[in-house]
């Protein structure tokens, strides 16, 4: 069971999803186009572990959108200001794909916030490097669609392998991911610089990596291990990018703590 709130942070509303657990708190970021409510049957899980806060990032969900600085800089700012006002002493900051590099920046921005990392295939694209895989269009597609009103039939084809209750969920509420701020973060995948807030971290940092996506591949890794070598690096074999949708088993045997995955 979760409860959902909103708080006051960085200058706007932010939503988020509770889900009550006997551990360590954390505090779980999503991705580009993922608001809180697509992570409960993940954080249901982590639960048994972990104090888990599952947040809209600004302009999905049901956190606050409209004219606002959809830059990674001001998305970090925001978990930053979570952490203060949801009173979190040093937290797990976990984050798939846009939010690993939000938690790399937030965690470079203030790196005593935070106790450790858990980054999930973050995209390693940027300024001189080779472009994120995914192409806009599948983005810009699946976002329209959802916004005109969708079934979970007519958004199999862009997850294939989900189940139709995943399908539903994602077609209900991706509707709420504004499309603005999807590029602005997606463009950022190309300009920001996440390899420069990773090196110098000296906070716990565990990468997981998806064996079956070009997200990261392994020179990518290798250049991880240089910038960071006491990162505790997985790679997910077999799993796409959407790592607990395709092995939640092998996710969570490696973010769970020993004899709980």
């Amino acid at each position: 069971m979760s409860t959902g709130f909103h708080v006051h942070a960085n200058g706007i509303r932010q939503h988020a999803l509770r889900f009550a657990g006997p551990g360590e708190r954390m505090l779980l970021i999503p991705g580009i186009t993922s608001p809180a409510i697509t992570w409960a049957f993940v954080a249901e899980r982590l639960a048994a572990a972990y104090d888990v806060t599952v947040l809209d990032v600004r302009g999905r969900g049901l956190s606050e959108a409209g004219d606002l600085d959809y830059s990674l800089d001001a998305m970090a700012r925001d978990a930053l200001a979570a952490v203060k006002a949801l009173g979190m002493d040093r937290p797990v900051l976990f984050g798939h794909s846009m939010g690993g590099r939000i938690a790399l920046r937030a965690a470079r921005m203030d790196p005593s916030a935070f106790g450790r990392l858990i980054l999930v295939d973050p995209p390693v694209s940027g300024p001189g490097r080779r472009p994120y895989p995914a192409p806009w269009p599948w983005y810009e597609d699946s976002v329209r669609l959802a916004q005109r009103g969708c079934t979970a039939a007519q958004m199999r084809p862009f997850f294939p392998t989900w189940t139709e209750e995943q399908l539903a969920l994602r077609a209900e509420w991706l509707a709420t991911c504004q499309l603005s701020a999807v590029q602005v973060a997606y463009d950022g995948f190309q300009t920001d610089d996440i390899h420069a807030d990773l090196a110098g971290l000296t906070l716990p940092i565990q990468l997981l990596a998806a064996g079956a996506a070009p997200v990261i591949e392994a020179a990518d890794l290798d250049e991880i291990k240089a910038l960071a070598p006491h990162a505790d690096i997985r790679v997910i074999e077999g799993a796409g990018h959407m790592i607990p949708w395709d092995d939640l088993d092998a996710f969570l045997a490696a973010v769970m703590p020993p004899g709980q995955g």
